[in-house]
């Protein structure tokens, strides 16, 4: 099995990390391709997150190499269900269909239900990003049509505006 880890961002991270986010697969449930600069200000968020918390949105390493991220994070937008803790993830293509995104949210699950005691994560995609969708469903996340939203970040009428919200609750021992 493939060793992977969650951990803090490297400066090594920016250039594999700016090539997933201009990929235009990768991106396609986001409203726009990021540019490197984009990138690197996104680097150092998460990395200065992590700092000032001790979690947020990780780097995951395969083997010794950079695959993406996951982790948690704190919404910025204001919605119904909001404020709450958030579970997200983004691979790069070369490291889809192998399980390793599972894997890893599994990994940000457990440290944001066991260290930080969290008794509800949520999770939130674009109504159309179907591979997203069924990931949340294998890690236990149940939908909340009722929460269903329109993203207040993206721009009315845009095709991505429509997100669906999904929950996971956590019962302490």
């Amino acid at each position: 099995m493939e060793h992977l880890i969650l951990r803090q961002w490297k400066d090594s991270d920016l250039e594999p990390y700016a090539a997933m986010n201009a990929d235009p697969e990768v991106m396609r449930y986001f409203p726009a391709l990021l540019t490197k600069e984009e990138t690197a200000a996104s680097l150092e968020r998460q990395r200065r997150a992590i700092d000032e918390r001790g979690w947020g949105l990780w780097a995951v390493e395969v083997d010794g190499v950079f695959a993406g991220f996951t982790g948690l994070n704190v919404p910025t937008f204001t919605a119904p269900f909001t404020p709450c803790t958030e579970i997200g993830w983004r691979f790069r293509r070369k490291f889809w269909g192998r399980g390793l995104a599972s894997r890893a949210a599994r990994e940000a699950l457990r440290f944001g239900f066991q260290s930080l005691k969290l008794t509800e994560t949520v999770a939130f995609t674009a109504a159309t990003n179907d591979r997203s969708r069924k990931l949340m469903e294998r890690l236990g996340f149940v939908r909340d049509i009722d929460g269903d939203f329109d993203h207040p970040s993206i721009p009315e009428g845009h095709a991505l505006r429509r997100h669906v919200l999904y929950r996971i609750k956590h019962e302490p021992a």
